[in-house]
């Protein structure tokens, strides 16, 4: 018998088998009237999982359990969510929580294949009074059946798996968090994320993970870009020798030379600006990765859990204790690190006419009443004040009609202060 039968033959037995599977699942059904279920599952990533056996193992589970009490009728399988995030806000599950209430929905009680796939914390016990209200069960493997919310044992249980599932998040996260951290500081790994601007990546070999270099996952690293690199050097000579970043800033920008966002659109596509700014030129000079050294933890992902299935996570910087910074340089410098840190001088420590420290009792509190902008701190006439531009920076040539610059005193802001109540004032300046 040639290989090609014998696939033939292998395919045709399993289609037999399951064939006479739902036959005889469908013949205990109608004798036992059987429930009608909805299964739900869930895997967490795209890249690192195999959806179709993923689907199939929890598909397996839930059908074992269910096997003599009735049959799987419709399907709700939710790829790339984190269990973190609600039942709500998950495309699948979100659907099949909109058939509750449909008097058609077609099935009298939803199965799922592993407890910690489906939910994470205590989402399990804030959605029981919704399927009790809809008269929908819940069937688990953990309870061997129908979930009891008012029965101890399984009130005991939930909560059990709640904390045993909250906890693996935890450890996972730990593990995965030591290992880059590790990675990162003593082997001066490049862990994925946009290469600065500046630098372009290329092949560093083969992945050092037996696992991993199978899949065809490969090392990289940061090397300088020959379109890109000596806009950084001239910024950072530029610093040293005493420019202002707005004036690196309008430098670029007179020059024509493509920013971050123009030059690579595909990593920065939450950036619109087709220009440089005071912002840009400052990240730049801030990030030390251009001494050579790879940095990990600069920036964390803020994810809502309660967002919808298309929130995106907000941004935000970490504080210097937390940055992992490799022991040994990792690429070619663009900067040195002597060089960098007196940058970082020059930005922290902004030198005034005559020596002394300024001090602005509203910084952050003032907004402009005609655009709505935050008003920033401006020493003017020998006195703290705030100002606003209304958007336009020193990085910009001046436009030919544009709001005029509004100024405010900030002893005439604390003589209004001690006349009226503060409301009104920290909501928003009117000139």
């Amino acid at each position: 018998m040639s290989e090609d039968q014998s696939e033939d033959l292998e395919d045709s037995l399993a289609r037999w088998l399951n064939e006479q599977s739902e036959a005889g699942a469908q013949s205990r059904n109608h004798r036992q009237g059987g429930l009608r279920f909805a299964f739900y599952g869930r895997m967490s990533t795209v890249e690192h999982q195999d959806r179709v056996t993923s689907r199939h193992w929890q598909l397996d589970c839930a059908s074992e359990l269910v096997a003599n009490h009735g049959a799987i009728i419709t399907e709700y399988f939710d790829v790339g969510c984190s269990r973190r995030r609600s039942w709500r806000h998950r495309p699948q599950s979100a659907a099949l929580l909109a058939r509750l209430g449909d008097p058609l929905r077609g099935f009298d009680a939803i199965v799922v294949g592993e407890y910690e796939r489906a939910f994470s914390g205590n989402q399990l016990p804030h959605l029981m009074p919704l399927l009790e209200q809809h008269e929908v069960q819940l069937w688990l493997p953990e309870t061997d059946g129908p979930v009891d919310r008012h029965n101890p044992t399984h009130q005991a249980l939930i909560m059990l798996l709640g904390v045993q599932s909250k906890r693996e998040v935890q450890r996972s996260r730990s593990r995965v968090i030591t290992a880059m951290r590790s990675q990162a500081r003593e082997q001066g790994r490049y862990l994925g994320g946009r290469p600065p601007y500046g630098y372009r990546l290329i092949d560093a070999g083969p992945h050092p993970n037996a696992a991993h270099a199978r899949w065809g996952r490969r090392l990289q690293r940061l090397e300088p870009d020959p379109a890109t690199a000596a806009h950084v050097r001239r910024m950072f000579t530029q610093r040293l020798a005493g420019h202002s970043l707005a004036g690196i800033a309008r430098a670029l920008n007179d020059a024509a030379v493509a920013c971050p966002s123009t030059v690579d659109p595909s990593r920065n596509h939450h950036r619109a600006g087709e220009r440089w700014t005071l912002r840009t030129v400052a990240a730049i000079l801030g990030n030390p990765r251009y001494t050579g050294r790879q940095v990990w933890n600069r920036q964390r992902t803020d994810v809502d859990t309660h967002g919808g299935p298309d929130a995106r996570g907000t941004i935000r910087w970490n504080p210097t204790k937390d940055w992992v910074i490799s022991k040994q340089q990792a690429h070619i410098a663009l900067v040195t690190e002597q060089d960098f840190i007196a940058v970082q001088a020059i930005r922290a420590h902004r030198s005034t006419h005559d020596g002394a420290t300024r001090s602005y009792l509203f910084t952050g509190l003032l907004r402009c009443g005609p655009c709505g902008r935050r008003m920033e701190s401006h020493w003017v006439n020998q006195r703290p004040g705030y100002r606003c531009r209304h958007g336009h920076t020193s990085a910009q040539r001046p436009a030919s009609r544009r709001r005029k610059i509004l100024y405010l005193r900030e002893d005439r802001i604390i003589a209004r202060l001690v006349r009226q109540p503060p409301f009104g004032i920290m909501v928003g300046v009117r000139g």
